[in-house]
């Protein structure tokens, strides 16, 4: 016998048990509403809800079935038979969840929710890179967009990234696009870096100009050329990750001497070098849940940190977070209604992309 979906009062009071001290009860009892409609509509349909760890709390705790990282979550979708899958993310993550299931219809619930980090390569980009490097596998970090994965020998992850880098035992390695991840993953590795970039030519076809070496070395040029050990990076960084500093931890620091501060990968090396723990997502999200600590600050999307707090009433997060990425909050319950009722907005990836996409994410998985 099928278990009827909460109610609208069951929902409101839960919602209500979690996040009273962030949101209004006004609000909680409209988005309770909104939630009982949308997991209504769900279940005629018998669709998956997806919701990445950077939603806002009140659709993070109604709607999701299954919450978790980007790759998590594809995971996850894999599991069921559901279908359309609704993904609460941004572009790129829904793109991913098409190319792991591309028999099934998968919806974004905002049409414009992209991810500058995303957006700072294209499939040329990738190409020249190759051209200026040929040879050198190439590493694609999951957060790109599904031309970019094509291009590439492996994906990876900001949890797996060094092992990936590792798994291919070659002293050169391009990885692409997040500049900082780069970064500290060639400190994790041993490796040194240097960042090019494809800037166009006069002849209107890709040329690649050197910018950096940030470990030293220089070509016959005056720039850094790829030698033993290295890793060639990418100048694309994630927004919302750039506007943590050392400083930021330092002020903590001096007011809560007892806080752990977590970083995530994406922040700058000098962050996360200050930091007491690195890692994704669901690797902060398991270590507050393991690692018994006076009190918590999480440097990435704040949205996640009242995300655990909500979970984890007896964990003391530290509410010193105002970074926000725009592109998460372009999902709301309002989009996820709409998206059901209206198959609302489709995702596709054409092949031969999709396939050759797919092949970069299957080699990660099998590492």
């Amino acid at each position: 016998m099928a278990i009827a979906a909460p109610s609208i009062d069951a929902l409101y009071e839960n919602l209500l048990e979690k996040l009273r001290d962030t949101v209004p009860e006004a609000e909680l009892r409209y988005k309770a509403e909104l939630a009982w409609e949308i997991n209504q509509l769900k279940a005629e349909r018998g669709a998956v809800i997806l919701g990445h760890n950077y939603m806002e709390p009140a659709l993070f705790h109604s709607v999701c079935d299954f919450t978790g990282d980007s790759l998590e979550l594809c995971r996850k979708a894999m599991e069921t038979d559901a279908d359309p899958i609704v993904f609460c993310g941004v572009g790129f993550m829904a793109e991913t969840a098409k190319i792991l299931n591309p028999d099934r219809k998968v919806l974004l619930p905002a049409k414009e929710a992209g991810c500058s980090l995303a957006a700072s390569i294209t499939a040329d980009d990738v190409r020249a890179l190759k051209a200026r490097f040929p040879g050198v596998p190439v590493v694609t970090y999951i957060n790109t967009y599904a031309d970019v994965k094509a291009e590439t020998d492996i994906c990876c992850t900001s949890g797996n990234a060094a092992r990936v880098v590792a798994s291919l035992e070659s002293d050169t390695v391009i990885f692409i696009p997040d500049e900082y991840l780069a970064r500290n993953v060639a400190r994790e590795t041993g490796k040194r870096i240097i960042v090019p970039s494809v800037h166009s030519t006069n002849g209107g076809g890709p040329a690649l100009v050197t910018l950096e070496a940030a470990n030293g070395g220089a070509g016959a040029n005056g720039g850094p050329e790829a030698t033993s050990d290295t890793i060639v990076g990418w100048g694309g960084r994630c927004e919302v990750h750039d506007q943590f500093t050392v400083q930021d931890v330092r002020d903590v620091r001096a007011q809560f001497p007892d806080v752990v501060v977590l970083a995530h990968p994406e922040c700058r090396p000098e962050v996360v070098e200050a930091a007491d723990f690195s890692g994704s997502t669901s690797k902060m999200l398991e270590y507050v849940r393991k690692i018994d600590a006076p009190r918590y600050l999480l440097l990435t999307e704040c949205s996640m940190g009242d995300n655990i707090a909500a979970e984890m009433p007896h964990r003391e997060m530290l509410r010193l977070c105002t970074v926000r990425c725009p592109h998460m909050n372009m999902i709301t319950l309002e989009g996820v209604l709409e998206a059901l009722r209206e198959d609302r907005y489709e995702v596709e990836v054409p092949e031969p992309v999709r396939s050759r996409a797919r092949r970069s994410i299957e080699r990660m998985l099998a590492i």
